[in-house]
């Protein structure tokens, strides 16, 4: 039987909202895992490497998803 995480769920709602952005600029965002109000996710496409990519997680990803889902404090890259 899979145990479905509710968390991964609700934090794929929003990327899905965030995800058409990102790929109008030939990127992609892919959910890793939440543990301890920590969102990690991994970066695809053009923005591997792209000097604006940190701008993009932490003022469009982690803002979106900081005011959709209480629970969560910071959102991460990883490769």
């Amino acid at each position: 039987m899979i145990n479905e995480d509710p968390m991964r769920g609700r934090v794929e709602a929003v990327l899905e909202q965030i995800r058409p952005n990102i790929q109008m600029d030939g990127g992609d965002i892919e959910f890793v895992s939440f543990e301890n109000g920590v969102v990690s996710i991994r970066l695809l496409g053009a923005c591997v490497g792209c000097p604006a990519s940190i701008y993009t997680l932490k003022l469009g990803v982690e803002q979106m998803l900081k005011e959709h889902i209480d629970e969560v404090v910071e959102v991460i890259a990883v490769d």
